[in-house]
C-alpha cells in the first residue's frame, strides 16, 4: 500500500514471472485498442448517430480477429494466478471464501464504482440508448472471469490429479456441446460453452503455473488447425469476435472454434516467452508493466466511455463523421485513438483509487461454518448481476427494459441489486472469522 510504480518494480522477488504480467497488460491492451477501432460510429441525414462494427462494414478484415481476439491470453494468464492464489491462501490455513475475497476485491471494486457513476448518469442525463448499452458490454468478461474464479478451487483439484486429461474432459465437453448445438439444434445447450471454453483456456493457465506447458509449439500448431479445419468445413465464421446480426457466432456462445483459436494463442505467446522474459529485466520496462498493471481494470472499464466522449466531440465540432474505413476514416484514427487514450488516462487518475490493493489483514483463523456457501451465493449473485447489465446495459434503468439472459429476463435494476448484493456477500463472507 502506497507504494509507488518504481518501489513496487524494485521490491519484485526474484522469482516472480514477469512475462505473466506483461501478458495481462498486453491482452487488455490489445482488447481495449480492438474496441476503438472496431466501433464504426456514423451520423445519419437527420443527425442520428449510429455505432456499427468495422469488421461487418469491411468483413476482408476479419482474418486480423485471428491475431487480435486476445482475450483467451487473460484467462490463460487468470489460470497461472488463480492457482498460485488458491494455493498460497491454503497454506496459511485459509479457506474458498478467503480465496474468493482475494482474488475479486480488485475486480468489483472499480467495476461496483464504475456501476455506479453510469447508473446515475443514465438516471440524471439524457445519455443515448445505444450509448448506455455499449458501456455495459464489455462487463461480459468481468462475469466470466467471475465464474472463473468461483470454479478455480475444484478445478485445481481435477488438474492436480489429472493434468491434460483435465483439460481434454473440458475440450471433449465442448465438442459435445457444439454437435448438440449444430447437428441437433437442441435449445440452451449452446450456452454450457460459456463454462467449457472459457474453464478449458483457464486450465491451460494451472498447467503453466505447474511447468508442463512444455511444448507450445505443438499446441499453437494443433489450436491453429483445428480453428482452419473447422471455419473451412463446419459452420463456424471467420470473425473470432461477434459481429452484428450474424446468426452464428464463435463468442456468444463460445464454439470449439474459439477454444482452437484460444489454444493456437496460448502458444504462439508461450513460444515468446523467453526473449520477453529478457526483455523485462530491463528496469525501465518492467517499471512500466508495474504501473499497468495498476490500473489496468479500471482503464478498461471506462475507455468505451472515453472513446463515446471523442465522437461525440468530433460530432459536435464538425457535424457529419467520415464513412468508416474509408480513406478520411483511416486518416482520423490515429487522432481518435490518442484522444481517446488521454481521456481514459483522464478517467483513470479519477477512479483509481478503487483499484488499489486492499490494506493487508490478519493472519487467517478458521472460518465460520457458512462463510464458504455465502461467499459461493455472493460470487454467483454478482456473476448473474453482472452478465445481467452487459446484456440489458444502463439506458431504460425505470423504464421496465429488459434483455434475456440464456432464458431469463432481466432488468437493469434487477442486475444491479444482484450485483451489489453478491459483492456484499462476497466481502462479509471473507471476514466471517470463527
Amino acid at each position: 500500500m502506497g507504494m509507488t510504480a518504481g518501489e513496487a518494480a524494485a521490491a519484485t522477488p526474484a522469482g516472480r514471472d514477469r512475462y505473466v504480467d506483461f501478458l495481462r497488460v498486453a491482452s487488455l491492451a490489445a482488447v481495449v485498442l480492438g474496441h476503438w477501432l472496431m466501433a464504426a460510429v456514423t451520423t445519419g441525414p437527420g443527425g442520428g448517430v449510429e455505432i456499427g462494427n468495422l469488421l461487418a462494414v469491411r468483413p476482408a478484415l476479419q482474418p486480423l480477429t485471428w491475431a487480435l481476439q486476445v482475450m483467451p491470453v487473460f484467462f490463460f494468464v487468470g489460470g497461472f494466478s488463480h492457482a498460485l492464489s488458491y494455493r498460497s491462501v491454503a497454506r496459511t490455513g485459509g479457506g474458498y471464501a478467503d480465496f474468493l475475497r482475494a482474488r475479486l476485491r480488485r475486480l468489483l471494486r472499480p467495476t461496483m464504482l464504475f456501476v455506479a457513476v453510469w447508473g446515475a448518469g443514465a438516471l440524471l442525463l439524457p445519455v443515448p440508448d445505444a450509448a448506455a448499452r455499449l458501456v455495459a458490454q464489455p462487463l461480459w468478461f468481468i462475469g466470466i472471469y467471475l465464474g472463473m474464479v468461483a470454479f478455480t478451487p475444484p478445478l485445481l483439484r481435477l488438474h492436480e490429479r489429472y493434468g491434460w486429461g483435465a483439460f481434454a474432459a473440458l475440450s471433449a465437453g465442448a465438442l459435445v456441446v457444439d454437435v448438440l448445438r449444430f447437428a441437433l439444434d437442441v435449445p440452451y445447450v449452446p450456452f454450457l460453452n460459456f463454462a467449457f471454453v472459457w474453464l478449458a483456456v483457464h486450465q491451460l493457465g494451472f498447467l503453466r503455473a505447474d511447468g508442463r506447458l512444455r511444448l507450445p509449439a505443438v499446441l499453437a500448431a494443433c489450436g491453429l488447425a483445428g480453428a482452419v479445419t473447422l471455419v473451412a468445413v463446419g459452420p463456424y465464421p471467420l470473425s473470432m469476435v461477434g459481429m452484428p446480426g450474424e446468426r452464428i457466432s464463435n463468442m456468444a456462445p463460445p464454439t470449439l472454434a474459439l477454444l482452437c483459436h484460444g489454444m493456437w494463442l496460448v502458444g504462439a505467446v508461450e513460444l515468446l516467452r523467453r526473449p520477453a522474459a529478457r526483455l523485462l529485466e530491463r528496469p525501465r520496462v518492467w517499471r512500466g508493466v508495474v504501473a499497468a498493471n495498476g490500473i489496468a481494470m479500471t482503464a478498461f472499464l471506462w475507455h468505451l466511455t472515453a472513446m463515446l466522449a471523442v465522437y461525440g466531440a468530433l460530432i459536435s465540432l464538425g457535424g457529419t463523421l467520415p464513412a468508416p474505413a474509408g480513406a478520411a476514416w483511416w486518416a482520423q484514427a490515429p487522432l481518435r485513438v490518442a484522444a481517446a487514450t488521454a481521456l481514459t488516462a483522464a478517467l483513470v487518475a479519477v477512479f483509481r483509487r478503487a483499484e488499489r490493493p486492499p490494506a493487508p489483514t490478519a493472519p487467517a483463523r478458521p472460518q465460520a461454518p457458512l462463510s464458504g456457501p455465502g461467499a459461493a451465493l455472493g460470487v454467483a449473485l454478482a456473476l448473474l448481476g453482472v452478465l445481467g447489465l452487459s446484456a440489458v446495459g444502463f439506458g431504460g434503468l425505470l423504464d421496465g427494459h429488459s434483455a434475456t439472459l440464456i432464458a431469463v429476463r432481466v432488468t437493469a435494476p434487477a442486475a444491479v441489486l444482484m450485483a451489489v448484493t453478491g459483492w456484499a456477500l462476497v466481502e462479509r463472507a471473507g471476514r466471517a472469522r470463527g
